[in-house]
C-alpha cells in the first residue's frame, strides 16, 4: 500500500535527506518547547508522515497529507503574511510567531508551514493522487481529535474543544460531533475534488 510505485526514483534524494535532517532538528526542539501534546496537531503528525511518504515515494501517504493539510497550512500562511504586512491577524493561529518570549530559532522552525502546501502540491502532481486519501485523513482526524478531546484538554489541541479556545455555547459532546462531521465535509471533501483535478484524471 505504501510502496514505491516506480522502479525509478521520482523524488530527489536531496529532498528526502533535507526533510529528514530538518525533522531530526525540529522534533526535539518542539518537544522541549511545547510538550508532547503538541505532536497531536495535524501539522506535526503530518511532518512525520510526509517523511515516510517522501522516502517510500508513496502517493497514498502524500495525497493523504495533502487532503488534511493544504487548507489549514495555506490559511496559516495567509495569516502570517497578513500579520507581517498589515500587523493584523486576519485568521489567527500565528500570534506565537511574534511572541518575543519564544526564541527566534523556535519561531523560525515554524516557517515549515509555508513550505508544506507547495511540497504536497508538487508531490501529488509528480506521483499522482490516491482517492483513498480522503478516507485515511478522515480516520486520522477523528482519531487525533478524540484523543485531544480527552488527553490534556486544557491545551485544546486541534480545536477539539472549541475554535481558538474552549467554547461554552453548546455541550462539549455536541460540539465534538459537529466538528468531526463538519471538517471532512467542508474541508476534506472539496480538497479531495481539487486534488483529483490537480493530478489529472489519468492519475486517478
Amino acid at each position: 500500500m505504501f510502496e514505491n510505485r516506480s522502479a525509478n526514483s521520482r523524488i530527489p534524494l536531496w529532498l528526502k535527506v533535507s526533510w529528514t535532517i530538518w525533522l531530526l532538528v525540529w522534533s526535539p526542539v518542539y518537544w522541549r518547547q511545547y510538550g508532547p501534546q503538541n505532536f497531536l496537531y495535524f501539522c506535526d503528525v503530518g511532518n512525520f508522515l510526509i517523511a515516510i511518504g517522501l522516502w517510500c515515494e508513496s502517493r497514498l501517504i502524500l495525497s493523504w497529507q495533502a487532503v488534511g493539510l493544504l487548507v489549514f497550512q495555506t490559511l496559516y500562511g495567509i495569516d502570517l503574511i497578513g500579520a507581517l504586512l498589515f500587523r493584523r491577524h486576519f485568521i489567527g493561529g500565528t500570534e506565537y510567531m511574534f511572541d518575543p518570549k519564544i526564541s527566534l530559532f523556535v519561531r523560525l522552525l515554524g516557517l515549515y508551514h509555508l513550505l508544506v502546501p507547495l511540497l504536497l502540491l508538487w508531490a501529488v502532481r509528480r506521483l499522482g493522487y490516491d482517492p483513498a486519501a480522503l478516507r485515511w485523513q478522515t480516520f486520522t482526524m477523528w482519531t487525533l481529535v478524540l484523543f485531544s478531546f480527552f488527553w490534556r484538554p486544557e491545551y485544546n489541541v486541534n480545536w477539539a474543544r472549541g475554535l481558538g479556545g474552549e467554547q461554552h455555547i453548546v455541550p462539549p459532546w455536541l460540539y465534538l460531533i459537529i466538528y468531526l462531521i463538519a471538517v471532512p465535509v467542508v474541508v476534506y471533501w472539496p480538497t479531495h475534488l481539487v486534488l483529483r483535478r490537480w493530478a489529472g484524471e489519468d492519475n486517478i
